[in-house]
């Protein structure tokens, strides 16, 4: 993409309503516009991270064994009086009346819809386990919205819901989503540790919150340090055999929110120079909570023994925008966003210093060309802005590397590559550089 051609709003100054780091670094790069308290418009920019963080997510939700589909953002409100949570949910539920009369609501979240999907759907034991999941926009009326996308009344969310004939087997179907988040989290170059935690509107009796480290953090978290140090399932992980190993291994060590906290069994259980008590940001959230809807709703499965029953479920949600704002509290310096390359909105942004001289244009031209034909996804300032702008603005958004074309280095067969991450410079010749990021071998 060529930033002549690209829509890139960057703020020279830190807006005066950002208290935190990734709410002032997404407004400064470019990312995100407010429209309302705690809505957001997503720019270019921000859009394409959302998506790469998406695609990751829904990777890992295929993989163990998942399926896509899509549900509406509004809701009936006689879905929810039946599972009883309509007048229970409270103010931050957007009710809404249409122009029949209608009472509807802005989901919150979409256990009452999946219930319905399903017992229209499945009523034996052998359609089963099913896991269902989708990303939709979800609002909820918070009183505060603050801190960006971390805390805002609009936000993108990956909500799955697994059903299944029994508590045994529903837990195994927790753990799949388990060990799906810890692989999602470690792609995007986070550790998220699953601590304890309220179930909240939800319910249930079983849940994990997926908590990423930051001061910024909502959260008060108390963990063994080690777990930071735990392995993350490869990719071959088998989900269709026995994971409650990798569960009891990663819930083992004591990892809590402020919520669920007890202070004797964290000195008991933990050395105390172990003991970590911090701030974190919730990432994701895992529930099991058995037949909560599915009784209310009637959501029968016949069983191998020909007798109906609720179906047991869980719900597994992953905050999808949210996760930038995390991301970059994880990943920033003073001078901009820090992008792991697996979500980064382009790898490469490739500055040329002196538009219109033609050995550097044309220097900048083969990269260019060579990149985008080899799927290299490439941001190429070929503004007037001088090389201090260009240098700030490559380091604000945060690409991971940056190929910096001057007609100096170009008469010397040189061009500097600098990694974002470490800073580390080199200087390679233009045929090199080619084949470094295409992957193949230069021709001249």
């Amino acid at each position: 993409m060529r930033l002549s051609q690209y829509f890139l709003p960057i703020l020279r100054d830190n807006p005066k309503e950002a208290e935190i780091v990734s709410h002032r670094l997404m407004l400064r790069a470019g990312m995100i516009r407010q429209e309302a308290s705690g809505i957001y418009a997503w720019l270019p920019l921000g859009l394409r991270v959302l998506k790469k963080i998406e695609q990751i997510v829904r990777e890992e939700m295929d993989r163990a064994g998942a399926v896509e589909m899509l549900m509406p953002t509004l809701q009936l409100a006689d879905l929810w009086r039946e599972s009883g949570r309509y007048d229970a949910y409270g103010p931050e539920m957007l009710r809404i009346v249409d122009r029949n009369k209608r009472e509807m609501l802005y989901g919150p979240t979409n256990e009452e819809m999946i219930t319905a999907i399903f017992r229209s759907g499945v009523k034996s034991y052998r359609e089963l386990p099913k896991n269902l999941y989708h990303f939709q926009w979800k609002f909820r009326d918070e009183q505060r919205p603050r801190f960006g996308v971390m805390r805002g009344r609009e936000f993108m969310m990956k909500d799955a819901y697994s059903f299944d004939v029994d508590e045994a087997s529903a837990r195994i179907s927790y753990n799949r989503m388990f060990v799906a988040y810890l692989r999602i989290f470690a792609r995007m170059g986070l550790t998220g540790i699953p601590m304890r935690a309220e179930t909240g509107p939800i319910g249930g009796d079983l849940s994990h919150e997926f908590i990423v480290l930051a001061e910024t953090g909502e959260s008060g978290v108390f963990i063994n340090k080690d777990v930071l140090n735990l392995p993350i399932p490869p990719e071959t992980v088998d989900y269709a055999g026995d994971l409650s190993g990798i569960v009891t291994q990663w819930t083992t060590l004591y990892a809590a929110t402020e919520d669920v906290h007890d202070a004797a069994r964290f000195e008991a259980e933990t050395p105390e120079a172990k003991r970590v008590s911090t701030r974190g940001i919730e990432v994701g959230q895992v529930f099991f909570f058995g037949d909560k809807y599915s009784k209310p709703m009637k959501a029968m499965i016949t069983g191998p023994d020909g007798v109906e029953r609720p179906a047991q479920c869980g719900s597994y949600g992953v905050g999808v925008s949210r996760l930038l704002g995390a991301i970059i509290e994880a990943s920033h310096d003073d001078k901009g966003i820090i992008w792991p390359e697996s979500v980064a909105p382009f790898t490469v942004g490739l500055a040329n210093l002196k538009v219109g001289d033609d050995a550097t244009d044309a220097a900048c031209e083969k990269i260019y060309a060579a990149l985008t034909k080899a799927k290299v996804d490439v941001l190429y300032d070929d503004s007037d802005d001088r090389p201090g702008g260009k240098f700030a603005k490559l380091d604000l958004i945060g690409l991971p590397y940056q190929i910096i074309v001057g007609p100096k280095g170009i008469a010397a067969d040189e061009i500097e590559v600098k990694t974002r991450a470490t800073g580390e410079r080199e200087t390679l010749p233009l045929g090199e550089v080619i084949a470094r990021f295409s992957g193949s071998v230069w021709v001249s």
